[in-house]
């Protein structure tokens, strides 16, 4: 299998998932606009951080502020984090 099929399958497997997010936050009459908030692979590769590992650690240290995360416990703990890169990081 070539990249592009790889990449295919997991941008398609994404979609899924989060097909799946909106329509249970919906049923559990929850709103979060998904356009706003990513996932930690998401936010690693938007702001080319190389892993979730460091979006992980952000988020434990603070780095990135708790109010940029929300957990979905319904989705198994699912962490969305908002899709803004902090304007101090942007500077590193």
């Amino acid at each position: 299998m070539d990249y592009k099929d790889e990449l295919n399958r997991v941008l398609a497997s994404s979609r899924q998932a989060r097909k799946e997010a909106e329509e249970l936050l919906v049923m559990n009459g929850e709103s979060i606009d998904l356009s706003e908030w990513i996932t930690a692979k998401e936010y690693a590769d938007k702001f080319e951080l190389g892993s979730t590992n460091v979006v992980t650690n952000w988020i434990r240290r603070g780095v990135i502020p708790p109010e940029n995360v929300k957990v979905v416990k319904r989705l198994n703990g699912l962490r969305l984090i908002k899709a803004v890169l902090n304007h101090e990081l942007s500077k590193s």
